[in-house]
Order: C-alpha cells, then structure tokens, then sequence
C-alpha cells in the first residue's frame, strides 16, 4: 500500500476502533499528533509503535513541536525557547546564535524522533513584522538574512538528528494581521515586494530543504487562492521559480483560511492541483470522513514522484531511545538555558 495524501489527527492517548479503520484506508499517509495524545513518554511511544503497526509501509507521523507557545509534548521534555529567542541572540552575536540554533534543531529533533514521531513541523522562517499575533514571536527575527541563516543552522540541527525540516509558511504570514486558524489573511503586496520573505526560502532550498509548508494567505496582486491551494504558488513559484524539489504539506485544511474555498473535497483537490503531496486535516473527524467517502485515490494521489517526496519525509536511522542520558543532551540543554536565562544582576558603587 502507497502513503495516501491526507494526514489527520486522533482523539486520545491510544488508538480507537474508530482510528484504526480511519488510519487503515488508502487515501491516508500520515498522523498529527497534538497535546491531548500525549500523557507520558512511554505513553506516547506505544502510541506512536501502534500507529506503524497498522499498515506497511508504516504512516509517517508528525507533531507542532516549535518551541515556546507550540510546544504539543511538554512533561518530560526539554521545554523550548520561541524563536525569536534566537533572534535577539543572534543580533548580539551572531557566532553564537547560529550554534545554538543548531543545537536547538538537534535537541528538539532527538526529544521528538525518540518517541517514534517522525517530524516536526519546524523551523518557522516567517518574518516578524510585528504585525500578525498568530506568528509573533515563532518568527526568529524581521530581517531576512538573519532568518535565513538561523534557519539554516536549526535545519542542520535536525538533519543531524535523521529529522527532516518543514520551512512554514510559505510564502510568509508575518505580515498580516489577521490569522489563518479564525479568518483569511490578505496581503496585497505585489511580487517584487515578498522578495524578503521569500530569501529564507532560497538559502534553505540551496541546502537541500525537504519539505515546506504552505500558508493559506491571498496574495490577490499573484492569484485569487491561497497560497495554500494555488498552482501559481506551488507548481509555478515554489517548485519552477524557487527550483524546490521537497514535500509540501498543505497547513491544515479545515482551519477558517482555507474554508472560503468551497467544502473539503473541493478544498483538497484544489491543493493537490496545486502541487502539493499532503494535505492537513485536523480536529474535525467528520471532514475526515466525508473524504475518506468521496475522495478516491488515484492520479495525482498515486504520483510516483509524490510517494517519493512523501517517503523521504520518514526519520532517518535508529530513534536514539536513551537520548535524554547522553552528554550530548546535557550539554544542549545547558546551552539552551543559558539562552533563555535572565541577565546577570551587575550592582555599580552606590547600589544596593
């Protein structure tokens, strides 16, 4: 059996029977797994084990696993500066942003592969233009060329971890206000002004990028649909202009920004016209379901060249079960609180 193009998410800390027939059919590829699936590590590890027991080849598995306020996986867990974390850091010294930041990649990387969870939806290369409240501060910075290079150092960290990154979203939220989860964003910038937001994109594909995730954003001076479902975007930008090779992931398609768009089934075929390999749905079962119904695999669902970019998405080697006990974790988590620690109080003569 083929990895299908939808991905979806489940209600608890195991699997239902319910799950198990929705996890079973073809049009299916992937698992989300949010804070309400996890309760303990071991908990989540035969989770995540039942979930590949299913089918062969085993469902890739992912998780929002940012950092800061999108951290899904807490107890038990290295909790995550937010991004802009690195930012500010990076703006004192710019040597030692990037080590951390490469450090960071792997930390997170090695948390969440030792768990059986395949990716995560990380680094996040939207620019902070101090405007949008649903990226805030999981933009690592407002310039573009800082972005780009702590980008790069997070994504080396991961790779060195056998995790695949996900650049979201392209091709940038920073700089409208309103959020894709609760409305449509519209940004009326015309092409030759996204050049920033786009750089991220250019530096991480030049080395090697796996996957991008797609923001459901208008950008009416380019195309009439989101990012997210246009074939301007995916087929023509991202994949001709920009020369990307990776995965897409569609952000999730019942979230308010995508909804405009006509039902679900509309929405998913508008996303795989587009170019995309897999498509997000999330926390709403019954849309699952009247896909699983009405949309058929086949076609685009079965391209060789998707399966391909889908399957290269699964972790790489042995997950490093005893991650947590090794120097190296240590010494990431040292550098990781240093990091967020607070100034060190220095009193002048006078001072008390």
């Amino acid at each position: 059996m083929s990895l299908g193009p939808l991905m979806v998410d489940i209600a608890g800390t195991e699997l239902s029977s319910e799950d198990r027939q929705v996890l079973a059919h073809p049009s299916v590829g992937g698992v989300i797994l949010f804070a309400r699936n996890y309760r303990s590590r071991a908990q989540l590890g035969a989770l995540t084990d039942s979930i590949r027991a299913l089918r062969g080849p085993p469902l890739l598995i992912g998780v929002d696993q940012e950092g800061g306020r999108v951290q899904r996986f807490r107890e038990q867990f290295t909790i995550l500066p937010p991004l802009r974390t690195l930012g500010r850091r990076y703006t004192e010294d710019r040597r030692d942003a990037l080590a951390i930041a490469r450090t960071a990649g792997w930390l997170m990387a090695s948390e969440v592969r030792s768990v059986g969870v395949d990716f995560s939806f990380a680094p996040c290369v939207d620019l902070d233009y101090g405007v949008s409240e649903a990226i805030g501060d999981r933009a690592f910075h407002a310039d573009a060329d800082a972005v780009a290079a702590l980008a790069v150092a997070y994504m080396s960290g991961m790779r060195e971890a056998g995790m695949a990154a996900i650049a979201k979203h392209f091709p940038g939220h920073g700089a409208v206000v309103a959020d894709s989860h609760i409305a449509l964003p519209v940004d009326r910038r015309e092409l030759p002004s996204l050049e920033a937001d786009l750089r991220p994109y250019r530096l991480l594909i030049e080395n090697h990028l796996s996957a991008v995730m797609a923001a459901h954003v208008v950008f009416p001076a380019i195309d009439a649909l989101p990012a997210s479902l246009s074939h301007r975007w995916i087929s023509g930008m991202l994949r001709g202009s920009l020369g990307f090779h990776g995965c897409v992931f569609t952000d999730d398609l019942s979230m308010a920004g995508a909804a405009a768009f006509g039902d679900i089934v509309a929405r998913a075929r508008l996303a795989l016209a587009a170019g995309c390999d897999m498509l997000l749905i999330c926390n709403d079962r019954n849309a699952v379901l009247t896909l699983l119904e009405r949309f058929k695999p086949g076609g685009a669902d079965l391209n060789p060249a998707s399966q391909a970019r889908l399957v290269r998405m699964r972790a790489r080697g042995e997950p490093p079960l005893n991650v947590q006990q090794s120097p190296r974790f240590h010494e990431a988590v040292v550098s990781i609180q240093r990091l967020t620690a607070p100034p060190a109080l220095v009193l002048t003569e006078g001072e008390s």
